[in-house]
């Protein structure tokens, strides 16, 4: 086989990424995973993962991350740990520029996940680290004891808030609407916490700072009464952005800027597949993400039968 030149790509080392290359790794197929950081994506800043199909106790973001790297090179499946620079995926053979290397392959599995949105207020990112976090289980335990709030009404930010429950003195939600969008199963577990106070239809109007984050103004959107939080540490659980930068102009995206892929996983270039959290889905779980990777490696190695014909 010619130096750098394998018959898949795939670039992101999430759940996605790494079922991809284990499916097609067995299948027969030589395949080069590139990332990054580590394996696992935002998989692998989640403590405890407790929806994960085989694991009745729960696992470790990070651990099952490293399991799914082990079981894709026990196939012959390789990992770079490089950022992708720049890609073209509409020919025949894709070439995808890291700092280090050129890599070409005539399939190649989009694999990149989502980032977590931003508020947008002046501070944020200067603050980030600093009071601002974006990812309850990496941060909180630098707040044991001291008073926090979260920012959001999806599954993450009542998660976040019951973990930082635990740890913290006083925890606020702070929900744009009047009624969560978290699944029921976190609704009476939220309303038990007895240091759990929920601000409705309330959103963050500044941050409140110096050498680090010392509060925040929330304004009451129905009523305009704005009221001044004393914190130690804010945590933004608001959404994702899918990470397609690097495609657009390319690959096909939605006006959120996510990969236009059904639930055969391809996109709009032959050869090339979308996984996980960067294409449309109605549910953005591990285990989507993991079916998304075997589901490409099936029509990755249908692709490259009919290239060979």
């Amino acid at each position: 086989m010619e130096r750098n030149v394998f018959d898949t790509i795939i670039i992101g080392g999430g759940p996605g990424g790494y079922t991809a290359a284990l499916y097609a790794a067995r299948a027969g197929f030589s395949a080069l995973v590139l990332e990054k950081l580590s394996p696992g994506g935002q998989m692998a800043t989640t403590d405890q993962i407790d929806n994960y199909p085989g694991f009745p106790q729960g696992v470790n973001g990070f651990e099952l991350a490293l399991e799914m790297q082990k079981g894709a090179q026990r196939f012959g499946a390789q990992t770079e740990l490089a950022e992708v620079l720049r890609v073209d995926l509409r020919g025949p053979m894709k070439e995808v520029v890291t700092q280090k290397e050129t890599y070409r392959a005539p399939t190649v599995v989009l694999a990149t996940g989502a980032s977590p949105r931003e508020l947008g207020l002046p501070g944020e990112r200067e603050l980030r680290g600093r009071g601002v976090s974006y990812c309850a289980t990496c941060d909180g335990m630098f707040y044991r004891g001291k008073t926090v709030a979260v920012v959001g009404g999806g599954n993450t930010a009542a998660a976040d808030v019951l973990y930082l429950s635990r740890l913290c003195e006083k925890v606020y939600l702070i929900h744009r609407r009047d009624q969560l969008r978290a699944s029921r199963v976190y609704l009476e577990p939220l309303k038990q916490a007895e240091n759990v106070e929920i601000l409705w239809d309330s959103q963050v109007t500044e941050l409140l700072y110096g050498e680090t984050l010392t509060g925040a103004k929330v304004r009451h959107k129905k009523t305009g009464e704005t009221r001044e939080l004393s914190l130690d540490g804010l945590f933004l659980a608001v959404g994702q952005l899918p990470n397609t930068q690097l495609f657009q102009g390319q690959v096909e995206l939605d006006a959120a800027g996510c990969v236009v892929a059904d639930e055969t996983t391809r996109t709009n270039l032959p050869g090339v597949f979308a996984v996980g959290d960067l294409r449309q889905k109605p549910l953005r779980q591990v285990v989507t993400a993991a079916a998304d990777g075997a589901v490409a490696a099936h029509f990755l190695e249908e692709y490259l039968s009919q290239r060979q014909q």
